[in-house]
């Protein structure tokens, strides 16, 4: 399976933003489906993720202004950024995993600023 991520873009503080990550195939069979982000210089960090239960777990950094939602039917995961702040500006990356699988998608750049 390939993973398409779109949607990052420029915003201002304050402002939202909604990720989108299209698979090729289905997503019903990985365990969990997750968002990671990574700033220039720094190493990729966990933002998001959901498991096949519908349960999610956030970075302490998004929680209570991220949200992350799949459309099984649609083969997609969302992940739906509120309040966006400036240290919130990284390329996006979407993630796909199990036990004998790690799909990685190229990554979408989110800038927040003024």
């Amino acid at each position: 399976v390939q993973l398409q991520a779109s949607g990052g873009g420029l915003v201002q503080p304050g402002g939202s933003l909604r990720l989108s990550c299209a698979a090729s195939g289905s997503i019903f069979g990985f365990s969990q489906m997750g968002w990671y982000r990574q700033a220039p210089g720094k190493q990729r960090e966990f933002v998001a993720r959901i498991i096949r239960s519908g349960s999610t777990n956030y970075a302490d950094s998004v929680k209570g202004r991220f949200t992350i939602s799949r459309d099984n039917a649609k083969n997609t995961v969302y992940l739906q950024m509120d309040s966006l702040k400036p240290e919130d500006t990284s390329v996006y990356y979407c993630n796909a995993w199990s036990l004998s699988i790690d799909v990685w998608g190229q990554g979408t750049q989110v800038t927040v600023s003024s």
